[in-house]
């Protein structure tokens, strides 16, 4: 497949990661609508900062990409570390089992060394450390970040949000 992979969560009531997956012919019209969404001053969409009109422009422009989503949900457990491991072993599994060829995280500055470690370590295990390239950027750096940020945003808000994103999802874990 060599899907590109762009991964964002939210934390709010627990840890909720969304990992949007686009193919690399469909790359740059989905970066094209994504910056025509990006406003005069504005360095890159966060989507719970947006009014509710605007996400729901926003959200009316990600249906039409060519683009799928997974949710992993660990808001089962109570200790966030042991959350956020389990959504990266989860995600780095799904990127191998999708054969990716790139996986990006918005990057965190709190857990990049960890998730760091825990990336290189999950990338050997699942035997794609030639072939999965993982990096970990800002979201100004890398504007297709904004799909798994308002997703995860959507999904955790729930009700009329999340059935706004339900068809971009394709499945959603309990990790």
């Amino acid at each position: 497949m060599n899907a590109h992979v762009f991964v964002d969560e939210t934390k709010e009531r627990g840890l909720l990661v969304a990992a949007a997956v686009v193919l690399p012919a469909d790359l740059a019209a989905a970066r094209r609508t994504i910056r025509d969404l990006i406003l005069p001053g504005q360095r890159r969409i966060h989507f719970h900062k947006e009014r509710d009109d605007r996400r729901r422009q926003i959200i009316a422009a990600f249906v039409t990409l060519s683009a799928h989503a997974v949710i992993f949900d660990a808001r089962r457990h109570r200790d966030p570390r042991v959350a956020r491991e389990a959504c990266l072993v989860e995600l780095v599994e799904h990127a191998a089992k999708i054969n990716a060829a790139r996986l990006v995280l918005e990057r965190d500055d709190s857990t990049f060394q960890a998730d760091q470690r825990l990336l290189f370590e999950q990338v050997r295990k699942s035997g794609t450390s030639g072939n999965l390239r993982y990096d970990q950027l800002r979201a100004h750096e890398e504007c297709l970040l904004a799909i798994p940020d308002a997703l995860a945003w959507c999904w955790a808000k729930g009700g009329r949000w999340k059935a706004s994103v339900q068809r971009i999802i394709r499945e959603s874990r309990q990790v």
